[in-house]
């Protein structure tokens, strides 16, 4: 078989610095919304979902509080 051409391109991956800290020292090192947006620690993917758990948790409550009026 012939060599697979990607359809879009790979971009390449964003530099970042290794922490050798564990990970809640590792995103609080780097900056929360720091790590979580522009991945400036192999912790990324972790702040993210912390995040979206802060985030979501506002929203729920935000909701709640809508519907009790």
């Amino acid at each position: 078989m012939s060599e697979s051409v990607e359809r879009i391109p790979r971009r390449p991956p964003p530099e970042f610095e290794e922490s050798d800290e564990d990970m809640m020292s590792g995103i609080s090192e780097g900056g929360f919304l720091d790590v979580a947006l522009n991945d400036v620690n192999q912790y990324g993917p972790h702040a993210m979902v912390m995040l979206l758990g802060i985030f979501a948790s506002l929203t729920g409550l935000i909701l709640l509080l809508l519907m009790a009026l």
